[in-house]
């Protein structure tokens, strides 16, 4: 008889079980499941402004030009402060010196504006005094500092004249000295003025 009514027992509770699998499976995975947190905006990755056709010119302290930038779009994320640039160019004035122009495809300029970064198909022109000195720099990524005219780059680069090509990987460009240094792997030829 004991046994004939436990029995009765475990199947009046039988239909109960699915019930207790169920909450049982809901409560862990309530467990599991961390709530979302609510957004600030700042932790997404949306533009905050775009400006076309952007002119810019920052002066020394004597009110001389130091360098114009020039670009057809620029835009502005505010969650890690970084602006974007289409097609940069970049005019950098100096005392007695004929100005220095690099341009690229993009860029990204650092939140304080002191450091430049151009990507793909970096041109430089850094004009001589007679026309026939003008040198032509070609890279694929320049970080310039207009501030100190200063550029360097650890990508290869290809340097040429009216008589000399070079290739090397690395360069720095100091247009302040007048000076540029390569750092490795340089392959130069010269020709002769005839």
């Amino acid at each position: 008889m004991s046994r004939f009514s436990f029995v009765n027992r475990l199947r009046a509770w039988l239909p109960l079980l699915p019930v207790v699998a169920l909450l049982l499976g809901s409560y862990w995975l309530n467990l599991q499941v961390k709530p979302f947190e609510p957004s600030s905006g700042a932790q997404r990755h949306d533009v905050d402004f775009v400006v076309y056709g952007l002119r810019s010119t920052a002066l020394n302290k004597d009110g001389q030009p130091r360098f114009m930038l020039l670009t057809e779009k620029m835009w502005h994320y505010p969650d890690d402060d970084t602006t974007h640039m289409q097609n940069p160019n970049l005019t950098s004035y100096y005392k007695d010196q004929p100005p220095t122009k690099i341009d690229a495809l993009s860029g990204t300029l650092s939140s304080k504006g002191e450091e430049i970064l151009l990507h793909e198909d970096v041109r430089i022109l850094r004009p001589g005094k007679p026309p026939a000195q003008d040198q032509y720099f070609n890279t694929e990524y320049l970080r310039v500092l207009p501030d100190d005219g200063w550029a360097e780059t650890n990508f290869p680069i290809l340097m040429f004249d009216r008589y000399n090509t070079l290739n090397a990987v690395g360069m720095e460009l100091n247009n302040e000295a007048r000076t540029i240094k390569f750092l490795k792997q340089v392959r130069a030829v010269h020709e002769n003025s005839d």
